[in-house]
């Protein structure tokens, strides 16, 4: 019968264990080390020896659960990231695919002097781009427009001359020019 309630305990015991963490396990052997060697409790080797095995058991089998999820949490960030490299890499194929077929778009709507197509899901039309700065030769362009980095290097003022150009002044070496864009709505 004695035999039998020690066996209970223990079941019991181990059953309450189960819940703990790794760093309740720690604590629990270091108490329990603690207390079973005190010399002045004259507790038999044997039993010292049988609970510092089972909490031991205890603590290695929840540091070996605690790192295989280790080891599932770096294999699943692992997945992410190879995941984040290959859509990144298909998200760049799509838009060049995308910037490909808008310039298909246009130069065909271009080409036969269509500028407007619509349909239920949106409208397409060519719409020209606000004017850009074309330096054609920038010797030309007179020197106040012009400004000088500290390391040395002459630099024309493109927004100055944009600017001046789209007010009428006519600058020598510069011009504005008229894009077009393939506009979807």
């Amino acid at each position: 019968m004695n035999n039998h309630n020690s066996s209970q305990n223990q079941h019991r015991t181990n059953n309450s264990n189960q819940h703990l963490s790794l760093y309740q396990l720690s604590g629990n052997y270091l108490q329990a080390l603690d207390f079973l060697t005190d010399p002045e409790l004259d507790v038999p080797m044997e039993a010292v020896n049988d609970t510092l095995e089972g909490i031991s058991g205890e603590l290695e089998d929840k540091a070996i659960n605690v790192a295989k999820f280790l080891r599932n949490l770096e294999s699943t960030a692992e997945a992410i990231k190879a995941a984040e490299t290959a859509m990144a890499k298909r998200r760049k194929a799509l838009e060049n695919r995308a910037s490909w077929l808008k310039g298909y778009i246009k130069d065909n709507m271009e080409a036969t002097g269509i500028s407007k197509i619509e349909c239920p899901y949106f409208k397409l039309s060519i719409a020209k781009n606000p004017p850009a700065l074309e330096i054609v030769e920038e010797q030309a362009i007179p020197q106040h427009y012009k400004h000088t980095e500290t390391i040395n290097v002459v630099q024309v003022d493109k927004a100055a001359i944009k600017a001046a150009l789209a007010k009428g002044d006519p600058i020598p070496g510069a011009r504005l020019s008229y894009g077009t864009r393939l506009s979807i709505r």
